[in-house]
C-alpha cells in the first residue's frame, strides 16, 4: 500500500462483519486489525484470538482493553496465549477506563498515569519472562511470573501501544511504551501538540530509544453516489461520542456548550432515536475535521492529511456504508 493502512473493528459490527473484515485485511495488505472494547457491549479479548486464528500475516491489537478490569498478570498471560496463536502479530493496546462508565462499575478513576505505569511496568517484566516482585499503590505481585509446566517459558515479544489523548498520557506512552493509539475523532491538527507531548517522555527513555509509532483510528465513512449520506453517518457517531465520552470535546474543538445541549437531548444511554434527534445540531464542518467522509477522494486525502500530520498509520473504522468504504480506501491506497 502507498499509504500503511489499518481496519478497526467493534460492537458497531456484526461479528460476520468482523471477521469479514478482518480476512479482507489480510488478504489485501492492511497492516493491522484492532478490536475494540469501550462500552459494556462486546469483550475485545475473543474477537482478537478468532482473528488471529483465521488469519495469517495481519497484526492483531486490541484498540483498546482497560488497565481496570483484568488483573495485570491475567493480561500478561492473556498476550502470551494470543502470541501462540499468531506468533508475532499480536499488539496490547491498552488505555484507561473512561467516565462515567469506569464509576458505574465501581471502578472509578484515581491517578491515571500513575496507575499506567504500574500496570505496564508489570506487564514488561513478565514478557521478559522474569520473576515479577511489585508493591505499588494500584498493582501488587509476589514473585510470580510465566510457569507452564509442560513447555518452555520464553520471553515474548508483546509491543505496548497506550490510548492516549491528552498531553500527560502521551508524555508517559513516549516514556514507556512502544506506541500510542490515538483515539477517533482528534483532527490532524491536533497531533502538532500530541508529537511534542511524545517527545518529551521519549527525551526520558533509559533505554536508548528514540522514538514511538503513531497510530490513529479514523472514522470513515464513503459514498460517492451521495457524500452528504456519508457525512451523516460519521456526524450521528460524532454525536454519540459527544453524549457519551464528552472528554473528547475539548480536544476535537466542540464548545461545551453545544455537549450540553446534545447531552439535554440523548442521555445514558442514548438510543439510534435520540442520537438522530441531536445531530442536527452539529455542522458539516465539525465532522468533516474529525472523520475521513464523503467521497473515496475525500475520505483518502483526510487520512493523508493525518499521515502528513504524523500519524504513521491511520486505522480506518468504517461506518454507513462500510462495504463500499473499506474496498474503495483499499482501492485508494493501492494506486
Amino acid at each position: 500500500m502507498t499509504l500503511p493502512l489499518g481496519i478497526h473493528v467493534g460492537e458497531r459490527l456484526s461479528l460476520e462483519q468482523t471477521y469479514g473484515q478482518a480476512e479482507f485485511a489480510d488478504q489485501n495488505g492492511f497492516e493491522s486489525v484492532w478490536v475494540a472494547e469501550g462500552r459494556l457491549a462486546r469483550d475485545g479479548i475473543v474477537p482478537a484470538a478468532i482473528i488471529a486464528s483465521r488469519t495469517r500475516n495481519v497484526k492483531i491489537g486490541t484498540g483498546v482493553v482497560n488497565n481496570k478490569s483484568r488483573n495485570a498478570a491475567l493480561m500478561a498471560v492473556t498476550f502470551k496465549t494470543l502470541d501462540e496463536v499468531a506468533p508475532g502479530r499480536a499488539i496490547l493496546g491498552i488505555g484507561a477506563w473512561w467516565e462515567p462508565l469506569a464509576t458505574k462499575v465501581g471502578q472509578p478513576l484515581s491517578k491515571p498515569l500513575k496507575s499506567m505505569r504500574e500496570y505496564i511496568t508489570v506487564l514488561q517484566t513478565f514478557f521478559r519472562n522474569e520473576v515479577v516482585n511489585f508493591d505499588g499503590e494500584f498493582v501488587q505481585m509476589q514473585d510470580v511470573r510465566f510457569d507452564s509446566m509442560y513447555r518452555e517459558n520464553k520471553p515474548v515479544d508483546i509491543p505496548i501501544y497506550i490510548g492516549a489523548v491528552g498531553p500527560r498520557m502521551l508524555e508517559l506512552a513516549g516514556e514507556i511504551s512502544d506506541g500510542v493509539h490515538m483515539d477517533f475523532l482528534l483532527p490532524p491538527s491536533y497531533m502538532v501538540g500530541a508529537r511534542q507531548a511524545i517527545d518529551r517522555g521519549v527525551a526520558k527513555r533509559t533505554d536508548g530509544r528514540d522514538g514511538i509509532d503513531l497510530t490513529q483510528i479514523v472514522s470513515c465513512s464513503v459514498n460517492d453516489a451521495d457524500p452528504q449520506e456519508a457525512i451523516d453517518a460519521c456526524k450521528a457517531f460524532l454525536t454519540l461520542y459527544l453524549c457519551q465520552q464528552p472528554h473528547i470535546a475539548e480536544h476535537c474543538g466542540v464548545e461545551r456548550e453545544l455537549v450540553d445541549r446534545l447531552q439535554e437531548i440523548a442521555g445514558w444511554p442514548a438510543t439510534p432515536e435520540d442520537i438522530k434527534r441531536a445531530m442536527h445540531l452539529v455542522p458539516n464542518s465539525l465532522v468533516q475535521n474529525v472523520t475521513a467522509c464523503g467521497t473515496t477522494d475525500d475520505a483518502f486525502q483526510k487520512l493523508q492529511a493525518y499521515q502528513e500530520a504524523g500519524v504513521r498509520c491511520p486505522i480506518i473504522s468504517t461506518l454507513g456504508d462500510k462495504e463500499q468504504t473499506l474496498t474503495r480506501l483499499a482501492q485508494a491506497a493501492k494506486a
